[in-house]
């Protein structure tokens, strides 16, 4: 079975190397991808502030400047019926992707996402170039795997490390990209996953470092340490960038639900909203354009700004950004979230100055805390958030506090009960998904691995004892640096990681249940231990 090469393959160690060398392959062509997407966003923002500046208070090249955006309206809308796949951000659908439930034709969409950014750029719409970076990548990674003749479960893992090296090109930021690629597309932890990621990260990495160079994305200096006696003000930032987090989402997906109701002349309709809205922002609120750079500009010195034009810019970002994503518009949304993070912690940090008297030298750890602070309470990855900050500014000076302002953002926006931002597209996605477009293969197959953790339904149970979900066959067990074949009577430790092939018709829910039967208590629905008596579909066959 090629499962069982799959498997001879993934824990042989000549193999894992030959993992990570076509990881670095896959790295190679991601990274050099979205070199190249970024320095056509770069070059199609500087014509677009060119034109939008020569044209402004000329009446007769305003309305030129329309004209043209109606043009590229429609160009847009046209890649996007050619190819549905590209619309929005493209994390979601390189997640179904690397879940094996969608397969998208790489050729089409890396085509059609690479021009429709660039469209969407030029016309000055809040976008970020990271979502269709990780896009992109992702695609990069299915084309190695098809030029190497791979099988579908290498590919899902190639995907996975193009993902990666979407995310590292995008930001400057390797560790982020394998970290957003483990923790939000692949979800799981594996020792030959996280290194053949990082060697598509840091290849990516050090080529458009070559290309772009290789100062931080952001580059705002810590003066000084903020000192323990005010952490109190950390809890408080994190409860308040949780809060902020949990608006994000619910005002996008608000959104998103207003836009759905426009049913004719989809999707030109949907994006004539908010083209036409980046035409009167052009010539009256340009900071607001694109992913935010001007806006990160002027945040390098925040003591100059007053507050309420922080408060505008904060306000005015969101909005724009929403009504330009929840359009369907192709493009993402993790830079102006990194924007409006650096914004609502400047916000923080006047009000800390103005009722606490705090100094004005530790701006910019709040700036840090809000970039943070908002990511892990928006997209549910406090992790990658830690290092996100680190790597964006290239400083481990305030790693404590960003990380507390991380966990209690999280945990904030959890408590609030509104879906994390990309898990909640996904399911959007799947659901809206006719039967015939998804990955539905009568024999299909796939596999995925499993940490056991402590006070697991699963721990110290027997796999015939399990109630694992119909069809899926455990394979390998992974115990304390060995390798043990299971059978019925095998029983699962803490520690234990285990591999399964699970039928890909329902990968979804069997995953999801799968993780509630592995993972910690806080994972279960509803709190139960795994009482005596459950049912076995699985033996030792």
């Amino acid at each position: 079975m090629k499962h069982i090469g799959f498997l001879e393959d993934k824990f042989s160690h000549p193999n894992q190397a030959r993992l990570v060398l076509e990881g670095a392959l896959v790295g190679l062509v991601g990274g050099g991808v979205v070199t190249l997407y970024r320095l056509a966003l770069s070059q199609a923002e500087k014509l677009l502030r060119a034109i939008t500046g020569q044209a402004a208070g000329h009446p007769l090249m305003v309305a030129l400047w329309f004209l043209v955006l109606a043009a590229v309206l429609i160009v847009v809308c046209k890649l996007m019926l050619w190819e549905p796949y590209t619309q929005g951000s493209g994390i979601p659908q390189t997640d179904a992707e690397a879940i094996e439930r969608i397969d998208m034709p790489w050729h089409r969409v890396m085509g059609a996402k690479f021009v429709e950014g660039t469209l969407c750029a030029f016309a000055g719409l809040s976008l970020g170039r990271e979502g269709p970076s990780v896009m992109l990548g992702g695609m990069s990674g299915k084309a190695v795997s098809k030029a190497l003749h791979k099988d579908r479960d290498h590919e899902s893992l190639f995907v996975t490390c193009g993902a990666a090296a979407g995310m590292a090109a995008a930001f400057h930021a390797p560790l982020t990209g394998v970290l957003f690629a483990v923790e939000e597309i692949h979800k799981v932890f594996s020792a030959s996953l996280v290194v053949t990621a990082m060697a598509s990260a840091v290849v990516s990495d050090f080529f458009v470092s070559q290309v772009l160079g290789v100062k931080p994305t952001l580059n705002f200096g810590l003066v000084s340490n903020l000192p323990h006696m005010s952490y109190p003000l950390i809890i408080v930032m994190g409860i308040y960038c949780g809060l902020l987090g949990a608006l994000h989402n619910a005002g996008m997906f608000g959104c998103q639900k207003l836009y759905d109701k426009i049913g004719r002349f989809v999707p030109y309709s949907r994006l004539a909203i908010p083209f036409m809205l980046s035409g009167i922002v052009a010539f009256t609120l340009p900071d607001l354009m694109c992913g935010g750079d001007a806006i990160i500009d002027q945040l390098m010195n925040p003591q100059a700004l007053p507050v309420t034009f922080v408060i505008f810019l904060l306000i005015g970002k969101y909005l724009f950004t929403t009504i330009c994503f929840a359009s369907g518009a192709p493009g993402g949304t993790l830079f102006p979230l990194v924007v409006m993070g650096s914004l609502a912690g400047a916000l923080f940090g006047y009000g800390a100055n103005a009722l606490l008297g705090t100094s004005e030298l530790y701006m910019m750890n709040f700036i840090y805390f809000g970039i943070a602070g908002l990511f892990a309470g928006v997209v549910r990855a406090p992790v990658t958030a830690i290092v996100l900050v680190f790597e964006l500014t290239g400083s481990l000076d305030a790693l404590l506090s960003v990380s507390i302002v991380s966990m209690i953002a999280y945990v904030t926006a959890n408590l609030l009960n509104v879906d994390p931002f990309y898990e909640h597209l996904l399911h959007k996605l799947l659901g809206g998904l006719a039967p015939e477009q998804e990955l539905q293969q009568s024999h299909g197959v796939a596999l995925r691995t499993y940490h056991v953790s402590l006070a697991s339904i699963v721990e110290n149970r027997t796999i015939a004892e399990i109630p694992w979900p119909k069809g899926c066959l455990i394979v390998l067990i992974e115990r304390a640096g060995g390798r043990i074949t299971p059978h019925g009577s095998t029983r699962l430790e803490p520690t234990d990681v285990i591999t399964v092939i699970l039928p890909t018709a329902s990968l979804v829910e069997d995953d999801r249940e799968i993780r509630v039967l592995c993972g910690p208590p806080e994972n279960r629905p509803d709190k139960s231990d795994g009482a005596p008596g459950l049912k076995t579909s699985l033996t030792s066959s």
